[in-house]
């Protein structure tokens, strides 16, 4: 697995690759966590498509500016880094642009981007989408978070402590509260690519009829539930997700008049 920087707004960001043939798949983690916990998909993907996890400013092994960014701000930050390494130019198998891959917070990250900088993004994946708007407030999070932990692997906690602590207490405050801040719901009918949906069927974060309602308000949306896993699919079955990434992936690109009649919804102010 390759280290990679880019620069995103005069700031350099690291990224893990593992380089594949088929289209490129980028990871995007979750609130106040890295990269880290979704390496295991990363080798998963690796031999079918070109796999990369980057690491937003102030997370993981990118130091960040001083004052925390918001959400907009952070996908921006993404989309200047798929400029800067070259993801964002017609792919030899068919898909232009980068294929999204948004874990928890990292969902609302790529629908963020994929709403307001189209000409950014090929297609989404939203693995645990959050966050459900019948529990938005922090004291329901916090309990649905309680519930779910016994759901992920032992192994997955080290990690996150070691996320936790690199991106201090002032950072990891602000990455939940824009999580509750943003309002998912409304950005999804204006998402202008084709989207899969993806739940762990023991996800105590993200209840079944939050995914099923997330799928039905995209335009092109179409869900898929991981058996034996709770919130965490990328580290707690990354072969079970790699493979439906692959399916949805290679539907998109054996289907020319699927990819060239993207629903033009009109989206939001930018």
């Amino acid at each position: 697995m390759q280290r990679m920087t880019g620069e995103a707004a005069g700031r350099p960001m690291v990224a893990w690759r593992k380089a594949g043939q088929g289209p490129s798949v980028v990871c995007v983690h979750g609130a106040g966590v890295s990269s880290r916990e979704l390496r295991p998909l990363l080798e998963a993907l690796g031999p079918r498509h070109d796999a990369w996890s980057v690491d937003l400013p102030g997370f993981g092994a990118n130091a960040g500016p001083a004052r925390p960014l918001g959400l907009r701000a952070l996908a921006d930050s993404l989309a200047d880094w798929l400029t800067a390494v070259g993801l964002d130019q017609l792919t030899a198998v068919g898909l232009d642009q980068a294929v999204l891959l948004g874990s928890s917070f990292g969902c609302q990250i790529a629908v963020d981007l994929a709403v307001r900088r189209p000409e950014r993004v090929t297609a989404l994946v939203l693995v645990g989408p959050t966050v459900d708007p019948a529990a938005r407030g922090f004291l329901r999070q916090l309990l649905r978070w309680a519930h779910n932990a016994p759901q992920e692997r032992a192994s997955m906690a080290p990690l996150n402590l070691a996320d936790y602590r690199d991106a201090g207490p002032r950072r990891l405050v602000e990455a939940f509260a824009e999580a509750l801040r943003d309002r998912i719901e409304d950005k999804l009918p204006y998402v202008p690519v084709p989207t899969l949906v993806v739940r762990g069927a023991r996800d105590r974060l993200v209840p079944q009829e939050w995914a099923e309602e997330v799928t039905r308000l995209l335009p092109a949306g179409r869900l898929a539930v991981v058996a034996e896993s709770g919130h965490m699919v990328p580290y707690r079955q990354p072969h079970a997700l790699a493979a439906l990434v692959t399916d949805f992936l290679t539907c998109l690109t054996g289907d020319q008049a699927t990819a060239a009649g993207r629903p033009q919804a009109q989206g939001p102010a930018r």
